[in-house]
C-alpha cells in the first residue's frame, strides 16, 4: 500500500501509463484513507471502496449502454490507463468561501469506441464519470449502483408524487419533500428518491450521494430494491411529446417518452457520480459538488451582484398603515422598494402576478403596474428589480425577453416551475444561464433540482430551490417537523450547493402554537432560529420573506438581518449532528458570524472562539439569543452585546431555537 501511495503522489498533473494487473486498478486519496479498487472484465466495470480498514462499498457494477446509429456499444476492454495528481486553488466567487483547494488523484480508463471512465479520489470522497468522444448517438441506459457493505440507515427524500399504476408521474417533481431516516433495505423499491441522500455508516462516518456537472443530461434518482445495502440509479427517459399546461399554463407536461434517456450530438462529459465521505460536520463543509462542476463559462463576472431580496409572495402583500390598497400595483411595489432602500437591501422581486395570468407571455404586463417606472424608481434608490417568470413563458422567446428587460434595467429573473430534470430541462438550464449572462442578468432557479456544480459554470446563477423551504409553512400541517428538517439540510441538500429556502419569518410559532396560514404565514421555531438560518444556510441571493410592516416594527433587528453578508471568505462548521443541531461560522472580511439552530430539543452550546483563529484578547460580541419565554412565544428573543476576554461562549437554545453571534476582529495595519 505504501508503494502505491508513493506512486500516486510523486507526480503532479503529468499523465502516466499505468501497469495493468489482472484488469484491476487501485486509486487512493491524497491522504491514503480512501481507496477505490476498479476492475474490468471486458464487458463490465465494477469498483469497491475502502475507508481506512472499513469497507464502504462492496463490489458495485456500473455501465453505460449507448448506441451509434444501429450499433450498440457494450465493450469495456481497457486500451490504456492514465493517472495524474492535482493540487490547485480554485476561485469560488459568490459561495461559502473565496477559494477552494482542488486536491485529488485521478485514474482514467480508455475503452474502445471513444468511451472513457474517470475516477477521482479526494480526501473528502470519491467520484467517477464517463466521457464520450465519438460519433453522435444516444444513451439507452446508464447503470449506477451503490452496494453498501451493510443495511445501514439512510436519510433520503422520496419524490412527492407516486402512483403505483403509473411510474412516470415520479419524473415530474419539484424536488421538495421531507426526509425519512430508515434502513436501506426498507426503502420502497417502487419509489424514487432524489439527490442528495445520506447513508449513515458505522463509527460516525457518513456518505452523501450526489452528482455534479449535470448539463444536457438527465438527473439521477436512486431507489432501493429490497436487497440489503443496495441502491440503484434511474434516469427519466427523454421526452418525446410535451404540451403546454400545468400551473397557470406555464409548464411543459410530458405526454410521451422515448425508450432511451439522452441524445448525444457532440463530445460529452457525463455527470460526476459523487460519494462524499466523512463525519457529519465534514460533509457539511464538503466542496466536491462545486469543484467537480465545469469551469466558469462567464468571462466577466464584475457585474454579478449577490445580496438580499425583499419579497412579496410569501407575506401576501400584508402591509398596513398606508393609504392605498396593497396588491400588484405601483404603490405597493414602491413601498417595497422604499423599504429595501432604507435598509440597504439589494433587490426587490416582483413575483407571480406582474405578467397577465395564464398567458405565458412575459410581454403582457398587467395594467395595474408601470414596470419601466418601477425599475427607474428602484434604480434611483440603489435597488435592483428581479422578475419572476414561469418556465414556458421564459423559454418560448428567451432572447427577446432577456434583451428587452435588460435594456429596461431589470437585474435578473427568478425562473419557476420546471419541475423536471430530464435532458430537455437540463438543456434549458444551460441555455437560460447562457442567455442571461449575455444580457447581464442574474438567475434564481425555483421549482428546480439541486445545483450540481452549475453555479461554478454559470456564476450568474446565484441560487436554486430544490428544498422543502419556508414557503411550505403557508400550508404544511402541524405534523410536519420543519425543525428536524432544518437540521438535516445543511448536511444533505446543502452539500450540493446553495438553496433558496426563503427564510426571515417574523411570526414564529413554538411547537404547540404553530399553525399554517396562507395570508399571514408563520414559521415553526423561534425568531432566533429564523435569524440563524441566514448563517447556517448558503444562499447568495437571500430573501427577507416577511412583510415590510413586520420588519419596520423592529428596525434594529431588521438592520442586523439586512447587513448579514450573503457570500463569504471562509466557512467552518463547528458542531452538529444530522437532524439534531448545527453550529456554523462564516467570515466576511474582518467579521465572523456564528449561527446555530436546534430541532425541538433544547440544548446548551459551548463555542470556543479560538477554533476560528480568534485570540482570547478582549473582543466585542453582538448576540441574538432565544428569550426566556421563546418556548411559549417563538418571537421572544434577547439582543445583547458583551466585551470579553474569555475564549468560550455559552448559549442556551430553546426548543426549535437558535442564536447568532457577530464578532468584529481587530483590524491590522
Amino acid at each position: 500500500m505504501k508503494k502505491a501511495l508513493l506512486f500516486l503522489t510523486v507526480v503532479a498533473t503529468a499523465l502516466l501509463a499505468d501497469a495493468k494487473i489482472d484488469n484491476t486498478y487501485t486509486l487512493s486519496s491524497p491522504d491514503g484513507r480512501l481507496v477505490a479498487h476498479i476492475a474490468s472484465d471486458d464487458v463490465s466495470i465494477s469498483y469497491y471502496i475502502l475507508y481506512g480498514d472499513s469497507m464502504l462499498l462492496r463490489p458495485t457494477f456500473i455501465d453505460l449502454d449507448y448506441t451509434q446509429g444501429e450499433k450498440s456499444i457494450n465493450s469495456m476492454t481497457v486500451r490504456k490507463a492514465a493517472r495524474r495528481s492535482v493540487d490547485v486553488s480554485v476561485a469560488s466567487p459568490f459561495t461559502r468561501q473565496a477559494t477552494m483547494r482542488d486536491h485529488y488523484n485521478e485514474l482514467t480508463l480508455h475503452f474502445k469506441e471513444g468511451l472513457s471512465l474517470v475516477f477521482r479520489a479526494y480526501d473528502e470522497g470519491v467520484a467517477y464519470r464517463f466521457l464520450w468522444d465519438g460519433k453522435p448517438g444516444r444513451v439507452n441506459h446508464e447503470l449506477v449502483n451503490y452496494n453498501f457493505d451493510g443495511d445501514w440507515k439512510t436519510t433520503a427524500a422520496y419524490v412527492s408524487q407516486f402512483d403505483s399504476t403509473n411510474h412516470d408521474v415520479q419524473y415530474s417533481t419539484s424536488f421538495e419533500n421531507q426526509y425519512k431516516t430508515i434502513h436501506l433495505g426498507e426503502l420502497d423499491p417502487r419509489r424514487l428518491c432524489f439527490l442528495p441522500i445520506m447513508v449513515h455508516c458505522p463509527n460516525g462516518i457518513k456518505v452523501c450521494l450526489t452528482e455534479s456537472s449535470l448539463c444536457d443530461y438527465p438527473g439521477l434518482y436512486l431507489h432501493g430494491n429490497g436487497r440489503s445495502g443496495l441502491l440503484t440509479g434511474e434516469h427519466a427517459p427523454l421526452p418525446k411529446r410535451v404540451e403546454q399546461g400545468g400551473h397557470n399554463n406555464l409548464q411543459l407536461l410530458v405526454r410521451e417518452r422515448e425508450d432511451y434517456i439522452a441524445e448525444m450530438d457532440r463530445t460529452k462529459h457525463f455527470p460526476w457520480r459523487i460519494m462524499m465521505v466523512g463525519t457529519a460536520t465534514e460533509i457539511a463543509m464538503n466542496n466536491m459538488s462545486y469543484l467537480l462542476g465545469e469551469p466558469s463559462r462567464v468571462d466577466d463576472i464584475s457585474w454579478i451582484r449577490p445580496g438580499k431580496v425583499a419579497w412579496d409572495w410569501w407575506n401576501c402583500f400584508n402591509i398596513s398603515g398606508v393609504d392605498f390598497e396593497a396588491g400588484v400595483n405601483n404603490n405597493t411595489y414602491k413601498h417595497y422598494i422604499d423599504f429595501a432602500s432604507r435598509y440597504g437591501i439589494e433587490y426587490v422581486i416582483l413575483d407571480e402576478g406582474w405578467a397577465v395570468n395564464k398567458q405565458a407571455d412575459l410581454f403582457q404586463v398587467v395594467p395595474e403596474i408601470d414596470l419601466p417606472m418601477l425599475v427607474d424608481y428602484a434604480r434611483e434608490r440603489n435597488v435592483g428589480i428581479i422578475l419572476w417568470a414561469g418556465y414556458y413563458a421564459f423559454d418560448r422567446d428567451m432572447e427577446r425577453v432577456c434583451q428587452h428587460y435588460s435594456e429596461m434595467g431589470v437585474k435578473g429573473f427568478k425562473i419557476d416551475f420546471m419541475d423536471r430534470d430530464d435532458q430537455i430541462v437540463t438543456n434549458f438550464y444551460r441555455r437560460a444561464a447562457e442567455m442571461c449572462a449575455k444580457y447581464h442578468l442574474v438567475v434564481d432557479f425555483h421549482g428546480a433540482f439541486k445545483p450540481a456544480g452549475f453555479t461554478r459554470t454559470y456564476p450568474n446563477v446565484l441560487n436554486f430551490e430544490g428544498v422543502f423551504g419556508l414557503e411550505q409553512m403557508k400550508w404544511a400541517p402541524t405534523t410536519v417537523d420543519q425543525m428536524r428538517y432544518d437540521c438535516e439540510i445543511p448536511f444533505i441538500r446543502q452539500a450540493a450547493g446553495p438553496m433558496d429556502y426563503t427564510q426571515g419569518a417574523m411570526l414564529n410559532g413554538g411547537r404547540w402554537n404553530y399553525h399554517p396560514c396562507w395570508m399571514e404565514p408563520m414559521s415553526q421555531g423561534t425568531r432566533c432560529h429564523q435569524l440563524a438560518l441566514y448563517i447556517v444556510l448558503e444562499s447568495p441571493l437571500n430573501m427577507l420573506c416577511d412583510s415590510p410592516t413586520n420588519y419596520e416594527r423592529e428596525p434594529v433587528y431588521t438592520r442586523f438581518v439586512s447587513e448579514i453578508p450573503t457570500v463569504w471568505d471562509e466557512t467552518r462548521v463547528l458542531q452538529g449532528e444530522v437532524g439534531e443541531y448545527i453550529v456554523t461560522a462564516r467570515r466576511n472580511g474582518n467579521t465572523w458570524y456564528i449561527g446555530g439552530i436546534t430541532n425541538w430539543t433544547s440544548r446548551d452550546i459551548e463555542i470556543d472562539i479560538r477554533e476560528l483563529g480568534v485570540k482570547s484578547e478582549q473582543l466585542g460580541v453582538e448576540l441574538y439569543t432565544d428569550g426566556v419565554n421563546a418556548q411559549r412565544k417563538g418571537s421572544d428573543y434577547r439582543h445583547s452585546t458583551l466585551n470579553t476576554e474569555h475564549p468560550t461562549l455559552n448559549i442556551h437554545l430553546a426548543p426549535g431555537g437558535g442564536f447568532v453571534a457577530k464578532i468584529e476582529l481587530p483590524t491590522t495595519e
